[in-house]
């Protein structure tokens, strides 16, 4: 099972805009994370988007009237001091001009101007030509410089049938911003590099010795690195989904991930190395495709260049952490492996649990010994791997 993460509690506004039907997924993710959802229509919003589909997904009434009895009959101030962060999805224009100028006339309006220190997100949803007119952008340049985050718009299809820039943030890519705010920025200023995925080793154009790795766990670790403010570059031989704000950088084989590394570790600070990097190449690799010929066939290989102990054993190496997957004998083979590269910090797993998963079990091995970490998704395990790290670094 996952170890759920701290409730937090979520009042998501939601304004008029054809966008308004993408709140219900939004609050199907933020329920499935745990939070606490409490959501607040306009009279705009309820023309779109009925209040029983919110509160089916929420299981909490939806307000829609600043008149409401609820908090004695001061819902504005009650709720506003109640919620972790206030998340507007969709942002309308006008709702966006209410914002700027304070404005107070319905409860969705008043409580954010009540909100005092609450955090308050705002994901705007119109037309392109709406977005890019100059008061609106005079309008989200406020929004800034007021403290209020403005998450998108993205570029694309709309509902009216233009394309460009004002179609809402996803609600995945909204959860994701959201998560991400509530991380503690414990590596701001620091520069980090992941790796990530198998590697490939080619054997003719059409065949390679690689392994079962995902890379879902170096992308979780880049992912929890950039939550915690760091800048981070992850070197992948995945096809995954990039992480938001994360510099991805492709690779293939062990080689192109080792000549990358070496390229830009000089600027890190810390180097995670979690890919499952091929140990042997072909020393001459087919330039075609070998044909069968009812013959066995050998193949010639050369051993690769340790990445991991390569980047430890510089002369001022990076703070390196390695990962070992093992199938026997956990502890013994992994703390071998951390004391021949010379790592301060060595996470591993047994290869029944992790490849190809969402979840994981890890266990921390570092001079002061074992830290097991308790089965859950790879995330949150990424997310206590850099809490330790940036523990031993005296964050």
């Amino acid at each position: 099972m996952s170890i759920p993460t701290p409730s937090k509690k979520i009042l998501l506004g939601i304004t008029g805009g054809i966008a308004a039907y993408k709140a219900a997924e939004l609050v199907r993710l933020l329920v499935k994370q745990n939070m606490d959802v409490q959501a607040v229509m306009t009279a705009s919003a309820c023309q779109f988007i009925t209040p029983l589909t919110l509160q089916a997904l929420s299981g909490k009434p939806v307000l829609t009237d600043l008149w409401d009895n609820a908090g004695n009959g001061m819902s504005h101030i009650s709720l506003a001091r109640d919620a972790d962060a206030i998340v507007i999805a969709p942002a309308s224009a006008n709702f966006i001009t209410k914002l700027v100028h304070g404005a107070a006339d319905d409860l969705l309006s008043t409580l954010c101007l009540a909100r005092g220190k609450c955090p308050l997100f705002v994901a705007p949803a119109m037309n392109v030509e709406m977005w890019q007119n100059p008061a609106t952008q005079r309008n989200v340049a406020q929004l800034a410089q007021d403290g209020i985050a403005v998450l998108g718009p993205v570029s694309g299809d709309q509902a009216c049938g233009e394309v460009g820039l004002g179609r809402m943030l996803e609600p995945e890519a909204l959860l994701e911003e959201l998560e991400t705010s509530f991380q503690p920025k414990i590596l701001q200023g620091k520069n980090v590099m992941v790796t990530a995925g198998a590697t490939f080793e080619a054997i003719d154009p059409v065949r390679g010795i690689t392994n079962l790795s995902s890379g879902k766990m170096g992308y979780a670790v880049a992912r929890a690195a950039q939550e915690m403010g760091a800048t981070v570059t992850l070197v992948s031989a995945a096809c995954l989904d990039a992480p938001r704000g994360v510099n991805v950088i492709s690779v293939v084989s062990a080689q192109n991930m080792l000549d990358t590394v070496m390229a830009h570790i000089a600027k890190q600070d810390i180097f995670i190395g979690v890919a499952a990097v091929s140990d042997y190449r072909m020393t001459n690799p087919k330039p075609q495709k070998i044909k069968k010929d009812g013959n066995a066939l050998s193949l010639e290989l050369v051993q690769n260049t340790d990445i991991l102990a390569t980047v430890a054993n510089l002369p001022k190496p990076p703070f390196c952490v390695g990962f070992a997957a093992e199938s026997e004998n956990l502890l013994k083979y992994a703390e071998q492996k951390r004391r021949q590269k010379n790592l301060p910090l060595l996470a591993a797993n047994l290869v029944q649990y992790g490849f190809g998963g969402d979840e994981n079990t890890l266990i921390l091995l570092d001079e002061e010994g074992s830290h097991p970490l308790p089965t859950a998704n790879k995330l949150t395990l990424a997310r206590q791997l850099l809490q330790h790290i940036a523990s031993l670094l005296g964050k």
